[in-house]
C-alpha cells in the first residue's frame, strides 16, 4: 500500500514514524519546505517531494507513484492545500483521510479577542495599543502572516518570533522590522518562557492563531493571561469540503483505520 502523506507539521512526523512500522507500506511525503522534507525523511518516509503542489501536481504524483491513499496532515491554517488534496483524491478516485490537529480547550478570559483573519487581527491589535506610548505587539503566528499586520502596526512596534531560517529572517528585515525585534527560534515553548519573553519586550498585545495543543497555543495564552495582556486569536479557517471527509484527531485512532484499510482486498 502506497500512502501519500502531506506533511510539514510535528503531527505528520509522528504519523510517518507510525506508518514506518507497518509492513508493505510505501510512504511518499510532500512538504513545502526543505526542512520539513528532512524531518519527514528522518521519520521514515521512503521519498520526499518538496514544493507547493496544485491539484494537477498531486494527481500526477498519485498516478506515477501508484498512490493508494492520500493522508492530509497539514497545518490547520493550510486551507488551500487541504482543498487541493480533497479535489485531487476525488479526481484520482482514491481515499482521502484528514488528520486534524486537536483544538485547544482554552478557557475564554476577558482579554481574548477572537477574529476571522489576520487583517482583522491587525485592526484589533491597532485599536488595543491606541493611546499606549511605545505600544508593542508580539506576533506569534509565523512569517507568512506578518504582511497584513504591518499594514496597521508600525514595524518598530512589532516583535516577531519566527523560525531560525534565512528566508524568515530576510523577509522580516525586508518588511522593515528591526533586527532587535526578530526572535528566531524553533519549538513549542513553555508558559514560563513565553512569559519571560513578553516581559522582556514589554509586550502590550499578542497576536497568534489557534494552532492547537501541539502548536503551543495554550502556553502562549496562559502566559499572556498571567500578565493580563490582551490576546488577539485568529480562528481556524472553515473548509466546507471537509464536512464529508474521514477525519481523525487522534493518531492511534487514525492508525487503527489505516490498518483496517490495509487488510481490505484491493
Amino acid at each position: 500500500m502506497n500512502i501519500m502523506v502531506m506533511a510539514g507539521t510535528s503531527d505528520a512526523v509522528k504519523i510517518i514514524k507510525q506508518l514506518d512500522l507497518l509492513e508493505d507500506t510505501g510512504i511518499i511525503a510532500t512538504t513545502t519546505t526543505k526542512y520539513g522534507g528532512e524531518l519527514a525523511l528522518s521519520a521514515g518516509a521512503n521519498e520526499v517531494l518538496v514544493g507547493c503542489l496544485g491539484v494537477d501536481d498531486m494527481m500526477k504524483i498519485i498516478d506515477q507513484k501508484k498512490v493508494n491513499l492520500l493522508l492530509d496532515a497539514t497545518h490547520p491554517f493550510a486551507s488551500e492545500a487541504t482543498k487541493n488534496a480533497i479535489n485531487a483524491a476525488q479526481k484520482s478516485k482514491i481515499p482521502y483521510i484528514r488528520f486534524e490537529r486537536p483544538t485547544t480547550n482554552i478557557e475564554i478570559y476577558q482579554n481574548m479577542y477572537l477574529v476571522n483573519d489576520f487583517e482583522e487581527a491587525s485592526k484589533t491589535a491597532c485599536e488595543l495599543i491606541e493611546g499606549i506610548d511605545n505600544g508593542n505587539v508580539l506576533h506569534l503566528a509565523g512569517v507568512s502572516t506578518i504582511t497584513p499586520i504591518i499594514n496597521k502596526i508600525p514595524p518598530q512596534s512589532l516583535v516577531v518570533r519566527v523560525l531560525p531560517a534565512v528566508y524568515s529572517i530576510k523577509k522580516c528585515l525586508e518588511m522593515g522590522i528591526p533586527s532587535e525585534n526578530i526572535v528566531a527560534m524553533q519549538g513549542i515553548f513553555s508558559k514560563e518562557f513565553n512569559r519571560s519573553m513578553m516581559e522582556e519586550y514589554k509586550i502590550n498585545v499578542i497576536i497568534t492563531k489557534e494552532s492547537g495543543e501541539s502548536g503551543g497555543t495554550r502556553s502562549k495564552v496562559e502566559a499572556a493571561s498571567q500578565l493580563k495582556i490582551p490576546v488577539v486569536m485568529v480562528k481556524r479557517p472553515e473548509i466546507p469540503s471537509l464536512e464529508n471527509a474521514i477525519t481523525f484527531s487522534d493518531i492511534d485512532e487514525l492508525m487503527g483505520e489505516l490498518k483496517k484499510l490495509k487488510q481490505e482486498p484491493s
